[in-house]
């Protein structure tokens, strides 16, 4: 009976040791302040992640001003990707920061997390590499899809961009696969006007000045047909003096990429013009000597009888 007693005496002594503390001013208020930094926390993380999505929303509008454009499913990709990684980084400050508010040793986290870092960076050094490569072949607008491009060896049209590599399809059928890590130097085709050059070759018995007069008229007519055709092409001159030939050469500037389709229709008039006019261009001949009907021995009587 007395053990009894005993118990509950300490029962009820724990009970109001516990009552005490609960109704301790320092302790409420200390839960207060912990309570509010993790509001504050909280609401930061909030207007950080919506100011920053805003943001990164406005950064590609402006852009899409700019001289080269992607997809608008590209565009929206890269959005998400940008958004979701603001999240996530603000979201894990957040929560170490919680953490700490609440007294809790976040050091071991950190540190179990740096060693994650490493253990992939490491492990993954070359897809680390292409995905960050990829990212700024995107950002920067280095090319996009459907430019014509010449990255180290291989030439195309690109038919897509990944994060991770990029697809490059040839005029001829072959889809090169590039990863974006080994992309170091690209030849963007699709910036820029192009420049179509033709060679116009004339045998050395042409008059230079006809001939320049008539093709000068044949290209002012030019623009008028192909709309691909920027400004009036032009003859800049004699390009070069060949052992059979002169060599003429003929400019003009067109839409990205149109300059072989040009060269090809302004060597067809200019062509069908010289033909016209009878002016023949230069071609390999073959002389054929004939010899002297006596034979040699002829010759040598002749000679002994005289």
């Amino acid at each position: 009976m007395n053990e009894q007693i005993q118990e509950f005496k300490d029962l009820e002594k724990k009970t109001t040791g516990f009552l005490e503390k609960l109704t301790e001013p320092d302790l409420w208020i200390s839960y207060g302040m912990v309570a509010l930094k993790i509001i504050i926390i909280i609401i930061l993380s909030t207007i950080i992640i919506r100011v920053g999505r805003a943001a990164i929303s406005r950064i590609f509008k402006r852009r899409a001003k700019a001289p080269l454009q992607f997809s608008e499913r590209r565009e929206a990709t890269l959005i998400k990707l940008l958004q979701n990684i603001l999240t996530y980084s603000v979201y894990f400050i957040a929560i170490v920061m919680i953490l700490s508010a609440l007294t809790i040793d976040v050091t071991g986290i950190l540190a179990g997390a740096g060693i994650l870092g490493l253990a992939v960076g490491f492990g993954a050094q070359n897809l680390v590499k292409d995905i960050i490569g990829g990212f700024f072949i995107i950002f920067e607008d280095q090319f996009s899809v459907g430019d014509y491009v010449r990255i180290g060896t291989f030439e195309g049209t690109v038919d897509e961009i990944g994060l991770r590599t990029t697809k490059i399809l040839n005029w001829t059928g072959e889809l090169y696969i590039i990863p974006n890590g080994n992309i170091n130097e690209v030849t963007n085709f699709s910036l820029h006007n192009s420049v179509a050059i033709v060679d116009v070759f004339l045998g050395y018995q042409a008059d230079l000045k006809k001939v320049e007069n008539m093709i000068g008229v044949l290209l002012e007519t030019m623009p008028e047909k192909y709309e691909q055709i920027i400004g009036t092409p032009r003859v800049l001159g004699v390009q070069q003096l060949g052992a059979s030939e002169i060599v003429l050469r003929v400019v003009a500037e067109t839409l990205p990429l149109q300059n072989w389709f040009i060269a090809r229709e302004l060597r067809k008039a200019i062509k069908i013009k010289l033909d016209a006019h009878q002016v023949e261009v230069p071609y390999q001949r073959i002389v054929m000597m004939k010899g002297n009907d006596h034979q040699p021995g002829d010759h040598i009587g002749d000679r002994q009888g005289g």
